[in-house]
């Protein structure tokens, strides 16, 4: 099994893949191109092995590129696919080669202007799809958007989903629904969930604010159905990737060596299947 594993981090190369979303103004720590040189070295600093690098754009070449030039510490990455079209034939395209990077498929559901799209009914056969070539899904949604999620998930037992960045509670307001949403989501054996994206929570170090949010994440799915994410780059928009890891294993200090090694790698690499 591989020790450690970032199950969340992006790289691009806006030459190629442009990434219209970047605020020169307030996200000016993430206002370049990064890739893999910068990858390693965060990853080193973190004292992570490898990462799963996951689709910045709903781009099929954005995916290609990235499927094409692997660098030595990605384990795999997560790309993008038309699920409202024929994604066998989508996934055929593709080399034998970039095929086995290929762990994941992820669309940006939360930015979609249509708010039903992980409902539709194509969708859902596309992601059946999915699950028949050995591929989980990505879930990045808003809290609001959890319970859909959850019965979607219910609706397709043979997909894997992973909810990204434990569902949207930075936008949540402190009213339940997000705590909600997540257990009703965590209540589908099928789905697992990434502590990640969560940096801009983070002050100076102190995981204090974060305790409640992990607790309940580790109450729904238990350690088992967690893995660590960075979201890097967009941590540095935050406390950093080395504080965000601090904070995390300061998050789970009071678990098991087991429970801690499952966070820390075993549930990414079963879910995206980097020892097969």
């Amino acid at each position: 099994m591989i020790s450690s594993v970032d199950a969340h981090v992006h790289l691009w190369n806006r030459a190629t893949d442009p990434q219209p979303w970047i605020d020169p103004v307030t996200m000016a720590a993430i206002d370049r191109d990064f890739a893999h040189g910068d990858l390693e070295r965060m990853l080193d600093s973190t004292g992570v092995d490898v990462a799963v690098v996951v689709q910045s754009s709903n781009s099929a070449a954005e995916t290609r590129r990235l499927l094409t030039q692997p660098g030595p510490r990605v384990a795999g990455v997560v790309g993008w696919a038309d699920l409202t079209g024929d994604v066998a034939a989508q996934l055929d395209e593709l080399d034998a080669a970039a095929r086995r990077r290929l762990v994941g498929i992820r669309h940006l559901v939360h930015v979609d202007p249509d708010p039903d799209w992980l409902g539709r009914p194509d969708v859902g056969a596309a992601l059946d799809r999915l699950a028949a070539a050995g591929l989980g899904f990505d879930l990045v949604v808003r809290s609001w958007q959890l319970p859909l999620a959850a019965t979607v998930a219910a609706a397709h037992p043979g997909v894997r989903f992973v909810v990204d960045h434990l569902g949207g509670i930075a936008e949540a307001d402190d009213d339940g629904r997000w705590e909600a949403g997540l257990r009703e989501l965590a209540a589908r054996p099928n789905t697992c969930a990434k502590i990640s994206g969560l940096a801009g929570l983070v002050s100076g170090g102190d995981a204090a604010p974060l305790r409640r949010v992990v607790g309940v994440a580790l109450e729904a799915f238990g350690p088992q159905r967690l893995m660590y994410g960075s979201d890097w780059p967009l941590a540095e928009l935050g406390c950093g990737p080395v504080a965000w890891r601090g904070a995390v294993d300061e998050l789970i200090g009071e678990l098991s060596p087991a429970e801690r090694q499952a966070v820390m790698s075993g549930t990414a690499s079963a879910f995206y299947r980097l020892d097969a």
